[in-house]
């Protein structure tokens, strides 16, 4: 996972033309002898994962909390730490020195060993998610570290066996479980053999006979670090490893053994807790075009899916092709789409650093639930949902500044809840100043680049049946609301305006239906500042 200062910036025009590879023209296929992909209608093919169909629950959702979480938050120094404590000069590198000594010495396997996660709670926080409005959780299953998170059969380095010594996948999703969400995991390792080849100038080259007498005695460091090949050119630059992100640009190509390995580690994940959802931090699919490891994921997931849950799941993706998006969910990182999409989409981010970082706390840096709100009700009015992610500290919790932006957004879900979950996209998706966002770029990245909301700001949802519209405004107006998209000679509304409620108010709002907008009355006292719904009821036709 990476963010906004490390967009990679290769284009589309680059990248289609090794996307729309054929299959055949995989360089590595993998071995499925030992995970068979499961059977069913999907096989791992471009066209036979056109058949997917995106879960009516997850259209209902709208809203996922996500736990981007793992033994890279043990140093509380923020995102890719275990790539940048290797690069010579980067403040990670100067914070590992300074606070551990050389990553010769003390590598990022140290850093694993010293992560306990003794204070984790997950039944508590997936209590607080809940109370929040959030109706499915995501799970770091692994990072671009290499380093599971469960009782991984195929990765000897897992946190059952090392650091926490725990099965942090199993514990989440009995929680999320508990609480009725449904469970997600997202997994990053499939770059692991590229991401850490800065770690061959240091610890990234020792093997199972360096450990002799050592607390990593009978590991295997190459089972972490994969680094057993000649490295990338480029790779001690900090920034080369965006322009290949999609196995372009002069990366070194992984062997047969590590592409086998990514897809049995996948397919035991599915297997052993059978998530809901699952999240690829790739273009399109992991290791395409390189191997078709991801196609076979894909087809064994959808098939698990709908023979355990009866339904296709939902998989996402990256930077996807008209074609692709028939494939799979869109996800869009740190970033909105401009419109209405025709298909589900997702946006993920979070309210600071993907791993947590002690300095955003220091300084009061977080999203605030106002800006959380606001982002989670311009993406439902065009068809996406939001999984926001919480940062969690390495001892298992979150502080107390993450804890008033998680109650902030139950506080409003509890009076407004019904203009999100279970809706639908309007005619148009809203109106006012900040209409025209920025453009995506890469993964997403337009998040916070188009201007900012104001009570001018409108956006529509509207209830499954189309008897009810909801207008949220954006903003605190003083002045009174003229939606002008439900003007009559706007013609959106065939029906005519039955009954006007703000909600979470008991206040008797008054309204007029004129030629050029549907103008409401201020009412007298507002339920907040930044997001109040009018939920508009429609006469039959």
């Amino acid at each position: 996972m990476t963010h906004a200062q490390r967009i990679f910036t290769i284009t589309l025009s680059l990248l289609l033309p090794l996307m729309a590879k054929a299959e055949t023209n995989a360089i590595v296929v993998v071995n499925t002898g030992a995970e068979p992909v499961a059977a069913g209608k999907f096989s791992p093919t471009w066209e036979s994962l056109k058949q997917y169909q995106c879960p009516e629950w997850f259209r209902d959702a709208k809203f996922g909390i996500w736990a981007h979480w793992g033994p890279q938050c043990q140093p509380e120094d923020g995102d890719w730490y275990a790539r940048s404590m290797y690069l010579t000069g980067s403040s990670q590198y100067k914070f590992h020195t300074n606070h551990y000594g050389s990553p010769a010495e003390f590598g990022f396997k140290e850093v694993i060993h010293e992560w306990h996660a003794e204070h984790w709670k997950p039944d508590q926080l997936m209590a607080l998610y809940k109370r929040a409005g959030a109706q499915y959780f995501f799970a770091l299953a692994n990072h671009h570290d290499n380093f599971d998170l469960w009782d991984s059969k195929y990765q000897s380095w897992n946190s059952v066996a090392i650091g926490p010594k725990k099965d942090l996948i199993g514990g989440w999703a009995q929680a999320a479980r508990k609480n009725g969400m449904r469970f997600g995991v997202s997994v990053h390792a499939s770059h692991a053999w590229s991401w850490y080849e800065p770690a061959q100038n240091f610890d990234g080259k020792l093997t199972k006979a360096d450990g002799a007498g050592k607390w990593w005695d009978g590991l295997e460091p190459q089972e972490l670090y994969a680094q057993n090949h000649a490295p990338s050119p480029g790779y001690e630059k900090g920034n080369s490893i965006h322009g290949r992100w999609n196995w372009a640009g002069g990366v070194s190509v992984p062997d047969q053994a590590y592409c086998d390995k990514f897809y049995s580690r996948t397919a035991d994940l599915i297997k052993k807790y059978h998530p809901d959802l699952i999240y690829f931090d790739d273009t399109a699919l992991p290791l395409w075009p390189i191997s078709d490891a991801g196609l076979k994921i894909a087809a064994d997931f959808y098939n698990t899916n709908e023979k355990l849950h009866g339904d296709d799941g939902v998989l996402f993706g990256k930077i996807l092709t008209p074609a692709q998006q028939q494939c799979m969910v869109w996800d869009i990182e740190r970033g909105q789409a401009n419109d209405i999409e025709p298909y589900p989409w997702q946006t993920d981010t979070c309210i600071g650093d993907w791993h947590y970082q002690r300095e955003r706390f220091n300084r009061h840096s977080y999203k605030s639930s106002k800006t959380v709100i606001q982002t989670l009700c311009d993406i439902v009015s065009k068809n996406g949902n939001l999984l926001l992610n919480i940062p969690v500290r390495g001892d298992g919790t979150i502080d107390e500044e993450e804890l008033k932006v998680v109650q902030g957004i139950g506080d409003w879900m509890t009076m407004n809840r019904d203009c999100i979950f279970g809706t639908r996209p309007w005619k148009v998706f809203g109106e006012g100043p900040a209409l025209g966002g920025a453009k995506l770029s890469a993964q997403g990245f337009n998040e916070g680049k188009g201007k900012p909301f104001t009570s001018e700001d409108i956006r529509f949802t509207q209830s499954k049946d189309g008897k009810t519209l909801y207008a949220i405004v954006l903003g605190a107006p003083t002045n009174g609301v003229s939606l002008k998209a439900l003007g009559q000679s706007a013609n959106w509304l065939p029906q005519s305006v039955k009954k006007i409620q703000l909600l979470g108010s008991r206040e008797k709002i008054s309204w007029k239906q004129q030629a050029d907008a549907l103008v409401i009355s201020q009412p007298k006292k507002l339920p907040n500042n930044f997001a109040i719904v009018f939920k508009i009821s429609l006469r039959e036709k």
